[in-house]
């Protein structure tokens, strides 16, 4: 039975580009795995653009301290060609023999066309390919969150998924430790948006949208006071008038895509956040959206020069924003 379950082990593993994260964390898990089959191995890490051929061959062979070893090779893109020839090499001589006394080799390449070659021939030569996906769109980054409260049998907020990607969206690793720790704080099922804002408060995006959101619901108000506030608490002006921007941005897309002035295609937003956009259009013209834009790119201006009085010129843009761009009500 023992030497079935030896056979059954894939003894070199090639895991390709995609999101960092995601390659560094199947790195991870690969390497986890491989020390729980042989919790005697020697885990060894190699950089393929700073070592030799020689450096592999005494990584994967036995030694006084382990008869194995897991051999993590990363950057295999940048491996000469005399390193490339041993590492084909080892690989189909392990995938004839899975059963000799061989080390486990995980290699990771950044992706990019740089060292295809390489994945093709260890590929060819019996490597396991591990393609890792990355997370630029939209909606990959919200099947991630989802699938990030899935593995750990729970459930999620379409809203608290929604409001994770758009503060956290372009930091994976941030983004999969904030539902690891939502999952283990919290026992509500699902986890609904006001447990997301209660762990997102300290930031300034977060921030920012609140402000903006405020400012679009006519709550002028509420969203100066919760502007001073952030201010206050450290918060840079200059974010909260991004969060206002992309907010106005956003609003202007809508319009156009419902105008037929641009398909959704070409809008190149989130056919969610286009939704939520075009269900807040009423009442707005495109005279209004303008003014709205030309005030707050003024903010911004004053915001990075000093010049004026930026803070004043940070609540005029609101204000006018809860009015939708009218110059008085």
């Amino acid at each position: 039975m023992a030497a079935k379950s030896r056979k059954q082990r894939t003894r070199f593993v090639l895991v390709i580009g995609g999101d960092e994260f995601l390659n560094e964390q199947q790195v991870r898990d690969c390497r986890d795995e491989a020390a729980r089959n042989d919790p005697e191995a020697e885990i060894i890490e190699l950089d393929a653009g700073e070592v030799s051929q020689y450096d592999f061959d005494e990584a994967v062979s036995p030694s006084l301290l382990s008869t194995s070893s897991i051999v993590i090779i990363r950057h295999i893109q940048n491996a000469e060609d005399a390193l490339v020839d041993t590492m084909v090499s080892y690989c189909a001589s392990t995938t004839k023999d899975p059963t000799a006394e061989t080390g486990t080799v995980i290699a990771q390449h950044d992706g990019g066309q740089k060292g295809k070659k390489v994945i093709d021939r260890l590929a060819k030569a019996g490597a396991e390919k591990k393609s890792i996906p990355d997370l630029k769109r939209a909606d990959a980054k919200l099947n991630f969150v989802i699938q990030c409260f899935e593995r750990r049998k729970r459930r999620v907020d379409p809203a608290a998924v929604q409001q994770l990607v758009a503060v956290l969206g372009d930091k994976t690793g941030e983004l999969a430790a904030m539902c690891e720790q939502l999952c283990f704080d919290f026992d509500d099922d699902p986890i609904g948006l006001d447990l997301v804002n209660q762990y997102l408060t300290g930031n300034a995006e977060v921030t920012g949208f609140a402000v903006a959101d405020a400012a679009l619901a006519c709550n002028d108000a509420k969203a100066i006071i919760d502007m001073r506030a952030a201010v206050a608490q450290g918060t840079d002006p200059i974010a909260l008038v991004g969060a206002l921007a992309m907010k106005l941005r956003t609003l202007a897309k809508a319009s156009a895509v419902r105008s037929g002035s641009i398909s959704q295609a070409e809008a190149k937003t989130n056919p969610w956040v286009l939704r939520n956009a075009t269900r807040q259009l009423s009442g707005w013209t495109s005279d209004g959206l303008s003014r709205c834009i030309q005030t707050l790119a003024c903010a911004d201006e004053q915001n990075k020069t000093n010049g004026g009085d930026p803070m004043y010129a940070l609540e005029r843009s609101i204000e006018l924003i809860s009015r939708k761009g009218r110059m008085n009500v």
